[in-house]
């Protein structure tokens, strides 16, 4: 398997979801799996779900045509479809019937339960001036809690047009060039096949979307990004290999972190959405949604940029020594991508909204106004800010 299968891969997955997401729709309006606007949402209109289906089908195609597994890795490949089946089934009954969350996490456990056990398993993890760091029989359980944590920090992340296949998408990419880095060939196809597949829902997906992917996809994608970090990067023995995703994937992740660690402070249930995410936050202070797309997709590219360069950039031997010259590029791209991230989800924040409240309250103090903007700040809850 080559960069070129990868890429036939990436087309066939992209043609197969862009041609089946129409029917997918019409399939969700036929047996009533139709999203309704709601308070916390930024859609206006009721616009049907199940485009994960377009998705799997995408990526299954795909994968069955390029994908030639090992006999090594025969199993483990048969796992993840196997898991990525059934979380399918399940998103699809919760898209159509609203699960209890209870049941959700039961269907989620059990779908990552299947790639796990025929292989998909991180037994140990190399660290930098840590070095090997072996799990154990803890290995299979922790990694059904990190695929299951990848479920839901993509679906808690699906909540503007485009974001999560977009973000999804580009993080599958980055995965896939690692991957074929790092000589893990069939979850590289895999990774193509992903990406292909989200970005040809994409097509129906971007603002103003005419179908959601539902909890169908968000799953999905989740459990299928899921086992190709695993696959892909973090069963090697390579440095950074739990760097990989953990880069590639900051912003679905610090999103997650954030709007759950807000809902703690708050005592509210972790389980029950409410509008505090990325996406709702640059929303109220005056970003349309396709000006919150393009920064949360410059966001992640500029950090699967990085993940890659950490891959490819020779700053060291891989044996405890660094090159000066190449140290010092990385450190430099690392600032840079420090710098973009707090400017996007703090002082972007600060700054506009500092301005919008001098505009909304000509008479308030330069201390009331800096009061206001900390206040909401803390809470996250904005008011409706024009654009």
């Amino acid at each position: 398997m080559t960069q070129l299968d990868a890429v036939y891969a990436f087309v066939t997955a992209f043609a197969v979801a862009a041609l089946l997401t129409p029917l997918t729709a019409r399939l969700a309006r036929r047996v009533g799996a139709i999203d309704q606007p709601k308070s916390r949402g930024l859609g206006r209109d009721a616009t049907p779900l199940l485009g994960g289906l377009a998705i799997g089908a995408g990526a299954l195609v795909a994968a069955l045509i390029f994908l030639d597994p090992s006999a090594r890795t025969h199993d483990r490949l048969l796992g993840i479809l196997g898991g990525a089946l059934l979380i399918t089934v399940v998103g699809a009954v919760d898209d159509r019937f609203d699960l209890h969350p209870a049941v959700k996490l039961l269907g989620q456990v059990a779908a990552a339960v299947i790639p796990v056990a025929a292989g998909v398993e991180v037994t140990n993890i190399t660290l930098p001036f840590a070095g090997a760091i072996d799990f154990g029989s803890a290995g299979a359980p922790v990694t059904v809690v990190g695929l299951v944590a990848m479920m839901n920090v993509v679906n808690f992340s699906d909540g503007v047009d485009g974001l999560a296949a977009g973000v999804c998408a580009i993080s599958a990419v980055a995965f896939s060039i690692i991957a074929f880095d790092l000589d893990r060939s069939y979850a590289a196809i895999l990774a193509a096949c992903t990406a292909g597949a989200a970005t040809g829902f994409l097509l129906h997906n971007f603002p103003p979307a005419s179908i959601y992917m539902g909890d169908t996809g968000a799953n999905l994608l989740g459990l299928l990004l899921g086992c190709i970090a695993v696959e892909g990067a973090v069963k090697t023995q390579a440095v950074l290999a739990l760097v990989f995703p953990l880069v590639v994937l900051a912003v679905p992740f610090l999103d997650t972190t954030f709007v759950i660690l807000k809902r703690m402070k708050y005592r509210r249930k972790v389980y029950v959405a409410d509008a505090n995410h990325f996406h709702h936050r640059l929303s109220r202070i005056g970003f349309s949604e396709r000006r919150t797309l393009a920064y949360l997709y410059a966001w992640t590219l500029l950090l699967g940029g990085f993940a890659v360069a950490l891959r490819f950039i020779p700053y060291s031997d891989h044996h405890g020594h660094l090159h000066t010259g190449w140290s010092v590029v990385v450190a430099a791209l690392a600032l840079l991508v420090a710098a973009a991230s707090v400017y996007l989800v703090y002082v972007l924040e600060i700054v506009k909204l500092r301005r919008i409240t001098r505009r909304r309250r000509p008479d308030a103090t330069e201390d009331e106004v800096d009061a206001h903007v900390e206040r909401t700040m803390e809470t996250g809850e904005f008011e409706a800010l024009g654009r």
